[in-house]
């Protein structure tokens, strides 16, 4: 069927962005089990002081002291097209990029464009529209493109380098999180599901607005969640989906966190598409990497897995906050504009995996 922006207007492009490209959103990220063993071969890092948070846990952004009272926060991302329309796929590579930042407590202050694109085979007008689209993501959160890289390239790749402050007391990292704490996830999944539909033109116009929507929504709440002392630990879902990234939370914080099966939100046509079995490469990769150190219920339905290890492209933020806390923090972030927001499950002392409960 042919694909519609979020205003109805049909877009029938002369080529698809997503059809010159092999992969596409976070979904490209390379399997959790792969870079693992990638990282795992590389010397250590001398030890630096002022380095707050580098790769031990694969955290979302490096955090850098600069004096009592200044960090630097520095992270990058980018990635293949997810969607055709080429401002819609600048707007949601930019904004995936700053809510690294986001997550952990800061705020964004300028950015740097990465750009990679086949110009023998897309049009000088498409990569325009496409650092529009960037620009514009950038302008919404209140910052400029100061400047960028760009290489002529095989496949069309987008993105960010992202640079924001915050105080040493407000980071929050993908460690932390405290026996007892509360789950919160601010973001529906279902972000690769609809890419896949979209890739094989099964995506209603409706969905594809509602996929836009989601995935240009700022995760600006992060810059306040470093200023709440009950907010143990945060980490954007993306690309390892939302079992991977609670793992990741899981190891760093040695905890084991439990989420109710059920509990996150999902898009309107997340269930029928993935029973339909419009699932990603990346979410059966997802699971062969860390499937070992999840545990779920015998009756979990397979689609429920695939929504739990689907790649979330411009994904929400997880965050572990003390219990009495929990409802007044959700009912603030749905009221700052996360309407998808849920409180998610908790979180137990244990060994470093998650566990999904039924």
């Amino acid at each position: 069927m042919a694909q519609s922006s979020p205003t109805g207007d049909v877009d029938t492009p002369a080529i698809r962005l997503t059809s010159l490209a092999h992969g596409g959103g976070c979904g490209c990220k390379l399997a959790p089990a792969v870079l693992q063993q990638l990282l795992a071969g590389q010397p250590a890092a001398a030890p630096f002081r002022q380095l707050l948070v580098g790769t031990e846990t694969g955290d979302d952004a490096a955090v850098w002291q600069l004096d009592d009272e200044h960090c630097v926060i520095a992270t990058t991302d980018f990635f293949m097209p997810v969607v055709d329309d080429a401002r819609d796929f600048g707007r949601i590579a930019a904004t995936n990029a700053i809510s690294d930042v986001y997550a952990m407590g800061g705020r964004p202050i300028f950015a740097l464009a990465i750009l990679g694109m086949p110009l023998g085979r897309l049009s000088t007008d498409a990569v325009r529209d496409i650092l529009a689209g960037g620009a514009a993501a950038c302008a919404e959160a209140g910052i400029p493109v100061a400047g960028g890289h760009s290489i002529d390239a095989p496949e069309p790749i987008y993105g960010l380098a992202v640079i924001g402050t915050c105080r040493p007391g407000e980071v929050r990292r993908n460690a932390g999180a405290q026996s007892g704490d509360a789950l919160i996830l601010t973001k529906a999944l279902g972000v690769g599901i609809y890419s896949a539909a979209f890739k094989k033109e099964e995506l209603a116009p409706a969905a594809y607005a509602e996929l836009i929507a989601s995935t240009t929504l700022l995760n600006r709440i992060g810059a306040e969640l470093g200023r709440e002392e009950a907010v143990h630990a945060v980490t954007d879902v993306t690309g390892f989906g939302l079992l991977g990234h609670a793992l990741e939370m899981a190891r760093g914080s040695g905890v084991t966190l439990v989420i109710r099966d059920g509990a996150p939100a999902l898009f309107a046509e997340a269930e029928r598409l993935a029973r339909e079995g419009f699932v990603t490469g990346a979410s059966h990769r997802n699971w062969d990497s860390y499937g070992a150190d999840v545990v779920l219920p015998p009756e979990l339905p397979v689609w429920r897995r695939h929504v739990l290890t689907d790649p979330q492209t411009s994904g929400g933020l997880l965050i572990a906050c003390a219990a009495a806390e929990g409802d007044a923090l959700l009912a603030r972030i749905v009221a700052a504009g996360y309407p998808a927001a849920r409180r998610v499950g908790v979180v137990e002392a244990g060994a470093a995996r998650v566990r999904i409960e039924s």
